[in-house]
């Protein structure tokens, strides 16, 4: 991985897991700065000899590359605090959701390189996913710094269309809670029946480990055959699989999955 000066706006968890899963792979400690206002997230860096200050301007003098790592409503204002700093010579990467190219152009008009990457949560456990979108222009050097970026802390992909961002967050941004609400409620079920807290969690969280493995480590066996093969006819399987279906479980996850993206596309349009 190419090692630039990177400064990260924002200290937040996802600001922490990329520089943490950065530093785990032995990215030098000295060459990433974090502004942040808030003086314990400072500190937490600073813990890991990370380089930090609460002046943004400050914080992007020498860098190569800067992190957007702001909540999308405080990105303009964010962004007003910069209009000072020539970013021509920066790859800006965005992580903040909703916020189109178009919109971070117009807010950093002096930037040539702009990346926007919809990262989601479980790279707090260097298991995430990310999908990145770069206009045409973009060099493939600064391409494959920002891949890197996000590999520190999982896996990522590549949309050729910026309208598919907002798939990637349906997908991958917000799913991760699609799944706790599903072991939640799994849990919950099992508790009711009988099973004490901590036996019900554990044999809900390590059956979707193993399940999320096993699909893992066979990428070309479909998820249908995989869910075939622990489905005996008229078994105990297969009978909490027909209520699902009499329920419509599909047709519900393909509303929720719907409105996930609908809601995305309206965000984008609020902060245009």
């Amino acid at each position: 991985m190419q090692q630039k000066f990177i400064t990260f706006i924002g200290g937040g968890n996802m600001a922490q897991a990329i520089v943490f899963g950065l530093l785990k792979q032995g990215y030098p400690a000295e060459k990433i700065t974090v502004s942040d206002p808030n003086e314990e997230k400072r500190a937490l860096f600073a813990q890991h000899k990370v380089n930090t200050t609460e002046n943004n301007v400050q914080a992007l003098q020498g860098a190569e590359a800067v992190v957007l790592a702001v909540k999308p409503q405080s990105l303009s204002q964010v962004c007003q605090g910069l209009s000072a700093v020539d970013f021509s010579d920066k790859l800006v990467i965005s992580i903040a959701a909703a916020i189109s190219v178009e919109k971070l152009i117009s807010l950093l008009p002096s930037a040539r390189h702009i990346i926007r990457v919809m990262p989601n949560t479980p790279a707090l456990v260097s298991e995430g996913m990310a999908g990145l979108f770069a206009p045409q222009n973009t060099p493939v050097d600064l391409k494959n710094f920002a891949e890197d970026l996000m590999n520190a802390v999982g896996k990522s992909c590549w949309v050729k269309d910026e309208a598919e961002m907002h798939l990637i967050t349906a997908g991958s941004g917000s799913s991760p809670a699609y799944f706790f609400f599903f072991m939640e409620v799994m849990e919950n079920s099992l508790k009711a029946l009988g099973l004490d807290n901590q036996t019900a969690r554990m044999l809900v969280q390590q059956s979707a480990l193993g399940a999320a493995k096993m699909a893992i480590e066979q990428p070309d066996v479909p998820l249908s055959t995989l869910r075939e093969n622990v489905t005996s006819k008229g078994g105990t399987t297969a009978a909490a699989l027909a209520v699902f279906q009499q329920q419509q479980l599909a047709q519900t996850v393909n509303q929720a999955i719907a409105s996930c993206v609908e809601r995305s596309q309206e965000m984008e349009t609020l902060f245009e």
